[in-house]
This record gives C-alpha cells, structure tokens and sequence, in this order.
C-alpha cells in the first residue's frame, strides 16, 4: 500500500493546488526537484562539462533505472529530450517501400500520425487503421486478420492522450511477435502509470516520457529498442555520439541503443530523470496502478451524478485520464473555473486526437487525470469545482 501522508509531504505542490493535469505534466517530488538543482548549482560551480564527468555514476545510472522499470537491459535504453522524439527517432529509421503496409489504432497519437504520414506520402506506404471493438479498445482479432507479409510495422498508443483507455499492449504483441512484426508502443502514458515489462508485452520499441506519471523534469524522455533490432535500424540524423568518424572519411555506428541519442543532453534533467524511475520503483508501479484506478473510477462516479456532464472514456480497462464535456460550457472555460479555484485540468481538442475525437464528432474535451498523491478530498473539489462551472454558458 502507499503511504499517502509520505508521498505528499514529498510532493511540495499538493500545498497549492488540487492538480489533476498527470496526463499533461505531474508534480515532482522534492527528491528529483533536489536532483535537478543540485546538478545545476555543480555545473554554475565547476562548469558543465566538469560537472558532467564528477557526476558520470549519477547519470548512468538513469540507464539502469529505466531498464529494470520496463524490464530491458541498459544497452537497449537511450535517454532523449522527450518521448516523441525518441518514438521519432526509431519510426523514421524504418526503410519503408512502395507497397509496404503500416498498421496502426484509432488511439494514435497526433504527432506520431503526422510522422506516419510524412513517411507514408514520400516512400508510397500505406496507413491502415485498425478498427477498434465493442469496448473502445484495439480489436486483436481484426489486427490478426489484417497482417500479411507486407506489414513493415504496427505503431500501437498504449494510453492515448485524448482518454483513459489502455489497449491491449501484450495481446497486441502476442499477435506481431508471431507474425514476425516489429511493435512500436508509444508508452508515454503508461511509463509510470501502470506496470510495464518489454517482454510480457512483446514489444521491439517503447517511447516514454519523464514529466507525466513518472513525475521527472519536462524535456527528458526515453527509448528503448530490442537488441536483435538495434543493428537493423540507421537512426534518421547522427552525430558523433551516435557513430564514429573514422580516419578514411567513413563513420561507423555505435551498436547499442545510444545510436538514437546526440552528443549534447540535458545532465541536470537526465539525473532527474533517474532520480524520478527510482522513485517510482521505490513506491512500487503495481501499487501506484491498483491507486490511480481507484481514484479515477471514483472521479467518473463522481461526474457522472452531475447533470448536463458527459463522460467520454471508453475500453474494457480504463487507466487515470478522464475526460468529459459540460453541455454548452466550452472545456476552455470550465478549465479556467477550476483554475481559479486551484484545481488543475487541461483541455483535448480533436486536433490531437482526429481518430477517436473526429469519428466520434467529439470538437474539445475537459482532461482531468488522477495520480496517486491525489485525495479523495481533491476529488471532491474538482467535482464541486465543475458543478459551479455549469453555471458559466459559453
């Protein structure tokens, strides 16, 4: 079980605000807030170079953290400024052809279909999207019926950022590892809210993020790649991190997972980020998992006993974001109600979610997210805080 009283008395932020933004952006505890500004004091103290080299144990030490959080080993972990670009960084190293298939889910993620798009429309690669099934989620059965030899990838959101649904990541990937398929999970918003292990899920490549469920810095993020695969993919631009100059004007690339990574990185925030999985792994993911879905089930009982609000989450398994809409409250107004009380929301528009969103006619959405350092009392002010709301007509 958490300790409750512990994990908020390390969370300083709990003392200003009712945050329920998790999805977006969670509030660090002081321990990785103390990491981050500490390493930056060393670096105003000795220089940032310097600092860097005194302090080598600390950030590699984040490589080990992340790979015992998912169940990796260290060399499949690269440590990049965010989780789209390390999801970036291992699609576009993917040599698509004419006539190559990408299968995909209506949960898919804004940024990565741009991307998809991009290399779709220059290679003549084909999008398919996978329908979902009754529940909202991924339809495995159709997912195995549409796989055939050329079916280069599937790209797969575990968490989508528009509600709370979590696919069905390792049935997903009993189907792709069978077929021979590369699986690209985009984790970057189960890292932290649910427990995650590459092999139980069967996935060749997981993006993650720091800021959101494993409450570290903004601007850090992760990726890993499966051994067998890491050879296989020429990352999209490198650098001399990432291969080595050699003498007859060639260059050789590294054979581990930091071929995704360029030389110059964030120190302060990837020490953070460490600080952040260590954390994470000390209050335990399975007990943080079995309290988010507590107090998310008891947000949507909540909102559902008001009138003239609509849930909109769906999925056989629903995970910490719950989003809703206030009829004829724009979610732009209800966001600023609640700030003014101190409660933190944010606002999903279709734009980031044209898939799910678009095909349900849905234009904007109130994201509300739990994490565990949520009380049942926060819960009560944010419902409260959406009643009072309804009286603002957009």
């Amino acid at each position: 079980m958490i300790d409750l009283e512990r994990v908020r008395a390390d969370t300083p932020g709990v003392e200003h605000v009712a945050h329920f933004n998790n999805a977006g952006s969670a509030l660090p505890p002081r321990q990785v807030v103390d990491a981050v500004v500490e390493h930056l004091q060393r670096e105003a103290e000795i220089g940032g170079y310097e600092a860097a080299a005194e302090r080598k144990d600390r950030w590699e030490h984040t490589y080990d953290a992340i790979a015992q959080l998912i169940g990796a080993h260290r060399d499949e972990i690269a440590v990049v400024e965010n989780a789209t670009r390390a999801w970036d960084m291992a699609f576009y190293a993917f040599p698509f052809q004419p006539g190559d298939r990408i299968l995909t889910g209506h949960a898919e993620y804004a940024s990565n279909w741009i991307a998809l798009k991009q290399v779709a429309d220059r290679t003549g690669a084909r999008i398919e999207v996978v329908p979902d099934d009754e529940s909202g989620q991924i339809d495995v059965s159709a997912l195995e019926r549409l796989i055939d030899e050329r079916v280069r990838l599937v790209s797969l959101v575990h968490v989508p950022t528009q509600s709370g649904l979590v696919n069905p990541a390792a049935e997903v990937g009993r189907v792709t590892r069978a077929a021979g398929v590369p699986l690209l999970l985009d984790a970057c918003q189960s890292a932290g809210q649910l427990p995650l292990d590459v092999d139980t899920i069967g996935c060749d490549i997981l993006s993650g993020t720091g800021r959101k469920f494993l409450r570290g810095p903004r601007g850090t993020g992760f990726l890993y790649v499966r051994r067998e695969l890491i050879e296989q993919l020429e990352p999209p631009f490198l650098d001399m991190h990432a291969a080595d100059w050699q003498p007859d004007g060639s260059f050789s690339i590294r054979d581990d997972a930091r071929r995704f990574e360029n030389w110059e990185t964030y120190y302060a925030g990837k020490v953070g980020l460490g600080t952040a999985v260590d954390y994470a792994l000390a209050i335990g993911v399975e007990d943080a998992w079995e309290r988010i879905q507590a107090l998310a089930s008891r947000l949507r009982a909540e909102l559902d006993e008001i009138p003239e609000v609509t849930l909109l989450d769906r999925g056989a398994t629903l995970g910490a974001t719950v989003t809703f809409t206030v009829a004829d409250v724009a979610a732009g107004e209800v966001q600023r109600r609640l700030a003014a009380e101190r409660v933190n929301v944010s606002v999903m528009e279709a734009a980031s979610a044209q898939l799910d969103f678009g095909a349900r006619g849905i234009a904007e959405a109130v994201r509300s997210s739990v994490h565990y350092y949520n009380t049942d009392e926060e819960i009560d002010r944010l419902a409260d805080a959406v009643r009072r709301a309804r009286t603002s007509r957009a």
